[in-house]
């Protein structure tokens, strides 16, 4: 016979991860903003204060755009959730960003998938994990189309420093992993987590046509809306640069920055790396590269991520978790 833990215990530790959830949030991010070996955030910050990069319009013109690209991956997260029960604006919003907070530290988001899994009874969890890797690879099929036209043209357009023989190996490696993978999915005992492949197949089936079409309209409003968040810093930080190619580089820089594997919040260092390299094709210096990349995590995971610590201090887990 199973033995359970009282439930004063139960609780005592539940509230111990919360606060060890939501310490190590912030820890991490003080951690990167105070020791950035890519830019200094006291001459960061120095410099926006001197420079008067940001008016109070233009602050609220940015928060606002952060606001609509996480408020539309709440209504993302919403519909699909609704396939199998029906959650409110609020449920949505607590659930999206107090899974982002408990997420930050692990690789690729990864931690995502349990945060929000533990908010429903037991006998929906496996669906909301699926339902969240459907909403993730939604947002990574519009970041691998636009990057790829964006890629496109801008090999064609400047000339890249490009390894051929790497490149190559890595695409003849990628190929071999996808034929494993296909004739993996032959296999109907093929299991991943308990689940076959075939029931993983019915489970997408049986998600309505709506659910991913309205999934792939949200990805693609949020990714027009952060694309142009870039695009207006880039302005405000004096850069000259025509829309086209600054979006040129923009969606070949998330489709680089996505396929490299990363703790989430490190994902900065990643994407200004990144930048860095390709907007040094048409001339641009790299701290102020660095400071547009640095203004965007601040916008749109840091100050999401400190809601979202609201949201996992008052998060109450389903009566089955505490029983």
């Amino acid at each position: 016979m199973q033995k359970t833990l009282p439930y004063k215990t139960n609780q005592f530790l539940i509230v111990l991860l919360k606060i060890s959830i939501v310490v190590g949030a912030f820890y991490f991010i003080y951690h990167r903003l105070t020791t950035n070996n890519q830019l200094d955030f006291k001459v960061f910050s120095e410099f926006l204060s001197e420079n008067k990069v940001f008016s109070a319009k233009n602050t609220l013109f940015l928060f606002l755009l952060s606001a609509f690209n996480w408020i539309f991956e709440i209504l993302k997260w919403k519909d699909l959730v609704s396939v199998f029960k029906k959650i409110s604006f609020k449920e949505g919003l607590q659930q999206t960003l107090g899974s982002l907070t408990a997420s930050i530290f692990t690789p690729n988001r990864i931690g995502e998938y349990g945060a929000k899994a533990i908010c429903y009874s037991s006998d929906l969890r496996k669906k909301i994990v699926l339902l969240n890797f459907l909403g993730n690879s939604m947002q990574m099929l519009v970041t691998t189309i636009l990057g790829l036209i964006g890629l496109y043209v801008l090999t064609t357009t400047y000339p890249l420093d490009i390894n051929y023989h790497k490149t190559a190996r890595f695409l003849i490696g990628l190929l071999v992993i996808s034929s494993l993978v296909f004739f993996g999915w032959k296999k109907k005992n093929l299991t991943i987590k308990g689940l076959s492949i075939e029931k993983l197949v019915l489970f997408f089936r049986k998600i309505p046509f709506k659910q991913y079409l309205t999934c792939l309209n949200f990805s693609l409003l949020r990714y027009f809306i952060f694309s142009f968040q870039f695009y207006l810093l880039l302005q405000l930080f004096g850069i000259e640069i025509s829309y086209s190619n600054a979006m040129t580089i923009i969606t070949s820089m998330y489709l680089l920055a996505s396929v490299v594997p990363s703790i989430f919040i490190f994902d900065v260092v990643i994407k200004g790396s990144v930048a860095v390299y390709l907007f040094s094709l048409v001339g641009l210096n790299e701290f102020t590269i660095l400071s547009v990349v640095t203004c965007m995590w601040l916008l749109n995971f840091v100050l999401p991520s400190i809601l979202g610590a609201v949201f996992v201090l008052n998060f109450k887990p389903p009566k089955s978790l505490v029983s």
